[in-house]
């Protein structure tokens, strides 16, 4: 008996978090600041910043393929191979197709990165707050339910978050886009100042700004607590970075959490499920499949903060069923894994401008100009809900001309002639939540580790279609007033997924009838168990979701163990 008191001893902590990446290694670093013994479950393996970086410093004819991936690997991985960042260089830190497979009754690209650190090695690192046009969106437009927030709510949260991310930034003091607490920006390049110029001079309700980026352009005394360096540009982000010039958990959150001697890090465990209590009426702990050896393990704790990211998460909650919860932790509203959404990727655009033909660029940088979301701000303008924002890129390249043949050819190849500026943009839309976009277990299959294979049915709908015309109508409107010439529009008609920001599925919401959280992130139906990662998010906005999910980790945290100390969780 008593080797068995010891073993659950041992197993016991005072929270678990699922998950060890964006919003994961947030929870990590909150808790354990705060003096819990925490337990951080990742599926994947772990990965120290600094030492499990393979491929950061190489140079590209160190790579057998010069960074491309094999076709070989390719034809075997057509959903990951998608991915803007699955190259030579980066594909050790993403999950195969064949790893871990599901279905995909409508096609549906799901990129994950299952590792310490997860997809915050890899992500693109745009990091814009949310406002209360996103907040009050649902309920002013009558989709979806009510968020239990507003904007004063996380306001402070997101100021704690991004002085100890750092976030390169203006204040542009938009109503549509709040500012934040800002390290120096990088420069634009002189034609994304004129575009700049130029739209603030011909449109009142529409900007071009500077990209609000995660990287260090000045670190403070903060980054440097951390063991972090100023960015170098060197935009080989996606190598996880030797100088910790990006936000990534690997190199922040994570490290952070462990120097507290509070943190107990186990790679290699997939959740299978939550265990709820039926005699105490709340979540105990938590049940782990090894990766490699399958054995089943359970551990227990007070509060589970669950973050394994967007799918997971609704993947592991629905597969957690007891008498209590036959469809799920928590879904006595039935609409766990439904409403679940993303960001519409489809439209882009690009041109030419033959201005400043004396100036180009050089070296790197981490991000672009940006356009804030315009449309259906103040008022609905359109025959399609909500709006996109837009990304905005100008650069000059010179290429070689392969004409000719003996001397010509050879003063051809030598002749440095940038050509144009070129410009481009790419959209990224507000999806409305929908019942029909949901996410089901397959009644039958398993994956090898035993949880049931995952079904995706989530698809486009006719706002989506209307708003990439309206996307590319508009940005060729602004294109041509500018001067810019050549302009070509498209639709990548892109597989929902590849914009890699999965919300939804566990909703926010007043309402127990009509969500699974209430305004901390807490589960309305078990009240120990919250969830924080893209799962919670009741609409998608246009902007990049990833501070968001920071912030709201942050202020679930502090809540959570307020409520523990006064013994009523």
């Amino acid at each position: 008996m008593g080797n068995l008191q010891d073993s659950v001893k041992a197993r016991t902590f005072d929270a678990i978090v699922i998950g060890s990446g964006m919003s994961g290694g947030w929870a990590a670093k909150e808790l354990c600041e705060k003096g819990l013994k925490t337990l951080v479950l990742e599926r994947g393996r772990d990965v120290v910043h600094l030492k499990d970086y393979p491929t950061t410093n190489m140079q590209p004819w160190e790579f057998e393929h010069r960074g491309q991936v094999p076709q070989a690997i390719q034809e075997a991985n057509p959903v990951v191979s998608r991915c803007y960042a699955f190259r030579e260089d980066a594909m050790h830190f993403f999950e195969k197709d064949t790893e871990h497979p599901y279905v995909q009754e409508k096609p549906f690209d799901w990129i994950r990165g299952y590792q310490v650190g997860g997809k915050s090695l890899l992500w693109a690192r745009q990091t814009q707050r949310w406002s209360d046009f996103d907040y009050e969106g649902p309920a002013r437009d009558g989709f979806s339910v009510d968020w239990p927030i507003r904007y004063k709510d996380i306001a402070p949260w997101y100021s704690y978050v991004e002085k100890f991310a750092g976030i390169s930034g203006n204040k542009d003091g938009l109503a549509v886009l709040p500012d934040g607490e800002f390290l120096p920006p990088l420069e634009l390049s002189c034609v994304e100042n004129y575009f700049k110029d130029f739209i603030s001079k011909n449109y009142s309700d529409r900007h071009v700004i500077y990209a609000r980026c995660a990287h260090l352009t000045e670190p403070k005394q903060i980054h440097l607590d951390q063991g972090r360096g100023q960015c170098q540009n060197r935009n080989l982000c996606q190598r996880g970075c030797p100088f910790g010039g990006y936000f990534a958990a690997n190199s922040t959150t994570i490290p952070w959490a462990l120097k507290t001697g509070n943190m107990t890090l186990r790679p290699f465990s997939v959740v299978h499920s939550i265990i709820y209590d039926e005699k105490k009426g709340k979540a105990s702990g938590v049940r782990v499949v090894d990766a490699h050896t399958r054995e089943v393990t359970e551990y227990y704790a007070r509060i589970i903060f669950v973050n394994a990211a967007a799918v997971n998460t609704n993947l592991i909650l629905l597969n957690s069923k007891s008498g209590r919860f036959p469809n799920g932790l928590g879904n006595d509203s039935g609409i766990l894994g439904k409403y679940f959404a993303f960001h519409n990727y489809r439209g882009h655009i690009s041109a030419e401008y033959h201005g400043f033909p004396d100036s180009t660029t050089a070296g790197g940088r981490p991000t672009s100009a940006y356009i804030p979301r315009f449309r259906n701000v103040h008022k609905q303008e359109t025959d399609f809900l909500r709006g996109y924002a837009a990304g905005f890129y100008a650069g000059r390249f010179s290429a070689p001309k392969p004409e000719g043949f003996g001397t010509t050819l050879k003063d051809n190849l030598a002749k440095k002639d940038p050509g144009p500026w070129h410009v481009g943009s790419h959209m990224m839309g507000e999806t409305i939540p929908k019942e029909t976009n949901f996410l089901s277990l397959d009644p039958v299959k398993t994956d090898e580790w035993g949880v049931p294979l995952l079904h995706f049915s989530v698809a486009y709908d006719d706002n989506d279609d209307k708003m990439v015309k309206d996307f590319m109508d508009q940005l060729s409107e602004m294109y041509t007033k500018a001067g810019f010439t050549n302009i070509k529009t498209g639709d990548s008609h892109q597989a929902p997924g590849l914009d890699i920001h999965e919300m939804g599925g566990v909703r926010m919401g007043k309402d127990p009838k009509t969500s699974m959280l209430n305004q901390w992130n807490q589960m309305h139906a078990c009240e120990n168990v919250f969830v924080t990662d893209g799962a919670c998010m009741t609409s998608t906005s246009t902007q990049n979701p990833s501070l968001t999910y920071m912030a709201l980790t942050a202020r679930a945290c502090d809540y959570a163990v307020s409520q523990m100390k006064k013994n009523e969780l």
